[in-house]
């Protein structure tokens, strides 16, 4: 399937007709397929928010929701169709009622439609649709999966919003083996209940719903500067500035005394099998005692250590060749320059919970095995780490 990547979100770029003919094609099977509508505020979201990101570049389709992104990629050579979230999810429907498919709701139970007016609207516009409309909160982490799986339903769609509803169903669908598919809709059903007005078709043509909104709901226009305005600059930057520098990124060094001396923790790459390096991640902006700390915690739930040293750009370099158009896409930037944090570990290793969009696996390694121990690119820069870290030591 051809892609686009927008600020390191891959798009289909897939007409309309081509992405109903894939949800047909999935409809006649029981695979959980995960559709994804990203626009302007989901790309910008996932800047910030890793599982969003890895989710959305994980899904089996993503759908384009936003003149925003369309512009972006235009600009890059690449026209993308648009499909509103708002038809896409009354083409589902239309799908359901004409084949009498089971069809779970999991209505956000502080949106502006209720679970009535959902029923209503179902039953009048969808009738053949065989429909349950399920309240639930955005914060609630266990679905009664029994009584999902008590209804078989073949399509789930979430009304949660960004990232709620995509973290929700990521995690839900492997759980129900009825589905076919999966897809958060966000308020695109408060047209069809008719709490909200859509934009006339006009600019809905030209991409402009954004002026509709803003005129029928001027608390939004955060919400909207940040998906026009914001998001533009952020793609320039990153499509003709960012790929001229070096990323800010710090290393850690997390390491522990054992009876035969100094182990140092390593991280096995999800997205890559046997590829071993040790915890990292951009600074964005904080101090590198700041960001290391961070680091730790997001990629291995550990605070039981304490900071032994830090290092300032003690390696930089270019991203290597095979995986530049890759990792650019992600980060924009040529490469990165490395910062050291050193950090004792004093806690017990029950402790660690590795997040699944980063990390496979984590083992401990002797400090004089990391360089035979680690992804063979990373020697060099670990080289470097190695003599910070044996300075330390004989500095204490």
């Amino acid at each position: 399937m051809s892609k686009v990547n927008i600020l390191g979100v891959n798009l289909s770029n897939l007409s309309r007709n081509a992405v109903e003919r894939k949800i047909d094609d999935y409809l006649k099977v029981n695979q959980q397929k995960l559709i994804v509508t990203p626009n302007a505020e989901f790309i910008l979201a996932a800047q910030h928010d890793e599982e969003f990101f890895y989710i959305l570049n994980h899904a089996d389709l993503a759908v384009l929701d936003g003149s925003g992104p369309q512009l972006a990629a235009r600009l890059i050579g690449h026209n993308i169709e648009r499909y509103p979230g708002a038809d896409l999810v009354q083409y589902v429907l239309g799908l359901a009622s004409e084949q009498r498919l089971k069809v779970l709701i999991l209505n956000w139970q502080h949106g502006l439609s209720s679970e009535h007016d959902l029923r209503l609207m179902l039953q009048t516009k969808y009738p053949g649709a065989i429909a349950k409309v399920m309240d639930c909160s955005r914060t609630e982490k266990k679905l009664d999966v029994t009584m999902i799986n008590d209804f078989k339903p073949q399509i789930i769609l979430s009304t949660l919003g960004a990232p709620f509803q995509e973290k929700m169903l990521y995690h839900l669908r492997g759980g129900v083996p009825s589905l076919s598919l999966v897809m958060g809709i966000g308020g695109a059903l408060d047209f069809l209940t008719g709490k909200i007005a859509r934009a006339p078709q006009v600019m809905r043509l030209i991409g402009v719903e954004w002026l509709w909104r803003l005129y029928k709901q001027p608390q939004r226009l955060g919400r909207i500067w940040n998906a026009v305005a914001v998001f533009l600059y952020k793609f320039i930057k990153w499509q003709f500035i960012l790929p001229y520098l070096y990323r800010p990124n710090v290393a850690c060094f997390l390491y522990k005394k054992s009876p035969s001396g100094h182990v140092v923790l390593m991280v096995e790459r999800a997205d890559m099998s046997g590829h071993w390096q040790l915890p990292q991640g951009g600074t964005d902006g904080e101090s590198i005692e700041r960001a290391g700390r961070r680091e730790l915690f997001e990629e291995l739930g550990v605070t039981q250590f304490e900071t032994r040293r830090v290092y300032k750009n003690v390696f930089r370099y270019n991203f290597h060749k095979q995986r530049r158009a890759e990792v650019q896409r992600h980060l924009g930037y040529k490469g990165q320059k490395q910062s050291l944090y050193v950090a004792e570990y004093l806690g017990s290793d029950e402790h660690f919970a590795i997040n699944f969009w980063d990390h496979t696996a984590w083992r401990w390694v002797p400090v004089d095995r990391l360089l035979t121990q680690t992804y063979e690119i990373r020697r060099d820069g670990y080289q470097k780490f190695l003599d910070k870290f044996n300075e330390y030591i004989k500095e204490s």
